[in-house]
């Protein structure tokens, strides 16, 4: 069953500076916590040597947190809302 584009969530491609997508979810599980990486419904992709994270839209000011707080060198390159605006 085909969903409309209305019923279906928003979701916002997120450009990490990191390229072990294992390292990156440790991180996010460990500031955000099982129910919240839940609620972002997280998929991971990877673009060259660097991990893109796929969010719910309303999630990604918990990753931006996450990334600031971490003590790791992660960082956030790029948010778009399409891949092909990730790779401009």
């Amino acid at each position: 069953m085909k969903l409309k584009a209305s019923a279906r969530g928003k979701k916002r491609y997120i450009l990490l500076s990191i390229a072990d997508k294992e390292k990156a979810e440790k991180i996010f599980l460990e500031s955000l916590g099982t129910l919240g990486w839940a609620k972002a419904h997280p998929l991971f992709m990877n673009l060259g040597n660097k991990v893109v994270i796929v969010v719910d839209s309303a999630c990604v000011d918990d990753i931006r947190a996450a990334c600031e707080l971490s003590s790791e060198d992660i960082s956030i390159i790029r948010v778009s809302g399409t891949l092909k605006g990730l790779k401009r």
